[in-house]
Protein backbone atom coordinates (compact mmCIF):
# COMPACT_ATOMS: atom_id res chain seq x y z
CA UNK A 1 0.00 0.00 0.00
CA UNK A 2 1.45 3.25 -1.19
CA UNK A 3 2.28 5.16 2.14
CA UNK A 4 0.53 8.13 1.35
CA UNK A 5 -3.31 6.09 1.27
CA UNK A 6 -1.85 4.34 4.52
CA UNK A 7 -1.22 7.67 5.81
CA UNK A 8 -4.49 8.95 5.34
CA UNK A 9 -6.05 5.48 6.34
CA UNK A 10 -4.32 5.81 9.79
CA UNK A 11 -5.23 9.35 10.15
CA UNK A 12 -8.97 8.96 9.35
CA UNK A 13 -9.49 5.67 11.70
CA UNK A 14 -7.85 7.69 14.37
CA UNK A 15 -10.23 10.25 13.81
CA UNK A 16 -13.23 7.30 15.24
CA UNK A 17 -14.55 8.64 19.00
CA UNK A 18 -14.85 6.29 21.42
CA UNK A 19 -15.27 5.63 25.39
CA UNK A 20 -12.45 4.90 27.13
CA UNK A 21 -13.21 1.98 29.79
CA UNK A 22 -11.16 -0.83 32.46
CA UNK A 23 -12.53 -3.91 31.32
CA UNK A 24 -12.38 -5.80 34.31
CA UNK A 25 -12.93 -10.22 34.62
CA UNK A 26 -12.71 -12.47 37.31
CA UNK A 27 -12.37 -16.39 38.25
CA UNK A 28 -12.09 -18.11 40.68
CA UNK A 29 -9.67 -16.05 43.15
CA UNK A 30 -8.31 -14.58 40.34
CA UNK A 31 -8.83 -10.98 38.60
CA UNK A 32 -7.73 -8.38 36.88
CA UNK A 33 -7.91 -4.83 34.54
CA UNK A 34 -6.95 -3.20 31.54
CA UNK A 35 -7.81 -0.37 29.54
CA UNK A 36 -10.08 -0.59 26.58
CA UNK A 37 -11.38 1.81 24.18
CA UNK A 38 -12.62 -0.55 21.78
CA UNK A 39 -16.46 -0.72 22.91
CA UNK A 40 -18.99 -0.18 21.07
CA UNK A 41 -22.74 -1.12 21.29
CA UNK A 42 -23.55 -4.81 19.80
CA UNK A 43 -27.64 -5.03 19.90
CA UNK A 44 -30.89 -3.94 21.04
CA UNK A 45 -32.65 -7.40 21.60
CA UNK A 46 -30.97 -8.64 23.99
CA UNK A 47 -29.09 -5.22 24.67
CA UNK A 48 -25.32 -6.78 23.89
CA UNK A 49 -21.75 -4.54 24.08
CA UNK A 50 -18.67 -5.88 21.96
CA UNK A 51 -15.53 -4.97 23.19
CA UNK A 52 -11.99 -5.68 21.48
CA UNK A 53 -8.95 -7.10 23.45
CA UNK A 54 -5.77 -7.52 21.66
CA UNK A 55 -4.52 -11.64 21.94
CA UNK A 56 -2.57 -12.82 24.96
CA UNK A 57 -3.63 -10.18 27.10
CA UNK A 58 -3.90 -11.82 30.38
CA UNK A 59 -7.46 -10.89 30.74
CA UNK A 60 -8.13 -13.22 27.99
CA UNK A 61 -8.04 -16.44 29.72
CA UNK A 62 -10.43 -14.86 32.77
CA UNK A 63 -13.16 -13.80 30.08
CA UNK A 64 -13.07 -17.22 28.38
CA UNK A 65 -13.51 -19.25 32.01
CA UNK A 66 -16.03 -16.91 33.56
CA UNK A 67 -17.52 -16.43 30.51
CA UNK A 68 -18.04 -12.57 31.69
CA UNK A 69 -16.82 -9.10 31.53
CA UNK A 70 -17.46 -5.53 33.32
CA UNK A 71 -16.87 -2.69 31.50
CA UNK A 72 -15.94 0.29 33.92
CA UNK A 73 -16.18 3.55 31.93
CA UNK A 74 -14.16 6.17 32.82
CA UNK A 75 -15.29 9.91 33.66
CA UNK A 76 -14.05 13.30 31.87
CA UNK A 77 -10.65 13.05 34.34
CA UNK A 78 -9.31 9.95 33.02
CA UNK A 79 -5.57 10.82 34.60
CA UNK A 80 -5.87 8.92 37.29
CA UNK A 81 -7.13 5.63 35.63
CA UNK A 82 -4.55 5.77 32.93
CA UNK A 83 -1.55 6.06 35.27
CA UNK A 84 -2.85 3.20 37.17
CA UNK A 85 -4.25 0.61 34.27
CA UNK A 86 -2.23 2.56 31.80
CA UNK A 87 0.91 0.35 32.19
CA UNK A 88 -0.86 -2.75 32.38
CA UNK A 89 -0.57 -5.84 34.86
CA UNK A 90 0.87 -9.05 34.41
CA UNK A 91 -0.77 -12.53 35.10
CA UNK A 92 -1.38 -12.97 38.83
CA UNK A 93 -0.84 -8.93 39.40
CA UNK A 94 -3.03 -6.98 41.54
CA UNK A 95 -4.65 -4.83 39.25
CA UNK A 96 -6.97 -3.71 41.92
CA UNK A 97 -4.08 -2.36 44.41
CA UNK A 98 -5.04 1.47 45.89
CA UNK A 99 -8.42 1.72 44.56
CA UNK A 100 -11.94 1.20 45.62
CA UNK A 101 -13.17 -2.04 44.11
CA UNK A 102 -15.62 -4.07 44.40
CA UNK A 103 -16.30 -8.18 43.07
CA UNK A 104 -19.33 -8.72 41.29
CA UNK A 105 -20.49 -12.08 39.70
CA UNK A 106 -19.50 -10.55 36.10
CA UNK A 107 -15.94 -8.95 37.36
CA UNK A 108 -14.66 -6.01 39.20
CA UNK A 109 -16.45 -2.67 39.82
CA UNK A 110 -14.46 0.35 40.15
CA UNK A 111 -15.89 3.41 42.36
CA UNK A 112 -14.38 6.00 40.55
CA UNK A 113 -16.22 5.62 37.56
CA UNK A 114 -18.64 6.92 35.55
CA UNK A 115 -20.16 3.63 34.77
CA UNK A 116 -20.29 0.37 35.19
CA UNK A 117 -21.64 -2.34 32.62
CA UNK A 118 -22.15 -5.92 33.57
CA UNK A 119 -21.92 -8.38 30.09
CA UNK A 120 -22.17 -12.25 30.00
CA UNK A 121 -20.49 -13.46 26.87
CA UNK A 122 -22.37 -13.96 24.11
CA UNK A 123 -20.03 -15.02 21.60
CA UNK A 124 -16.06 -14.39 20.98
CA UNK A 125 -14.64 -14.08 17.46
CA UNK A 126 -11.53 -13.37 16.33
CA UNK A 127 -10.42 -10.08 14.82
CA UNK A 128 -6.95 -10.39 13.57
CA UNK A 129 -4.34 -9.83 16.30
CA UNK A 130 -7.71 -8.99 18.91
CA UNK A 131 -10.38 -10.90 19.90
CA UNK A 132 -13.68 -9.36 19.56
CA UNK A 133 -15.96 -10.33 22.63
CA UNK A 134 -20.13 -9.28 22.42
CA UNK A 135 -21.82 -9.40 25.52
CA UNK A 136 -25.64 -9.51 26.94
CA UNK A 137 -25.78 -6.62 29.30
CA UNK A 138 -26.93 -8.07 32.49
CA UNK A 139 -27.04 -5.14 35.42
CA UNK A 140 -25.35 -1.79 35.35
CA UNK A 141 -24.55 1.11 37.77
CA UNK A 142 -24.45 4.92 37.06
CA UNK A 143 -23.02 7.41 38.91
CA UNK A 144 -24.48 10.71 38.55
CA UNK A 145 -22.03 13.42 38.29
CA UNK A 146 -20.23 11.92 36.38
CA UNK A 147 -19.86 12.59 32.82
CA UNK A 148 -17.53 9.94 30.09
CA UNK A 149 -14.42 10.52 28.75
CA UNK A 150 -14.41 10.67 24.74
CA UNK A 151 -11.27 9.42 23.31
CA UNK A 152 -9.76 10.18 19.94
CA UNK A 153 -5.94 9.06 18.67
CA UNK A 154 -3.71 10.41 16.73
CA UNK A 155 -3.59 7.16 14.46
CA UNK A 156 -5.51 4.08 13.43
CA UNK A 157 -2.84 1.87 13.24
CA UNK A 158 -1.61 1.78 16.65
CA UNK A 159 -3.07 2.42 20.56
Amino acid sequence: METKVRDQIAQAVGRLPSGVFILTASSGDRRTGMLASWVQQAGFEPLALSVAVRKGRPIEPLIDESWHFVLNQIGTDPKPMFRHFGRGFEAGQDAFAGIEATNTPAGVVLADCANAISCRVHAKYESGDHWLYVGEVIDARCQDGFEPYVHVRRNGLNY
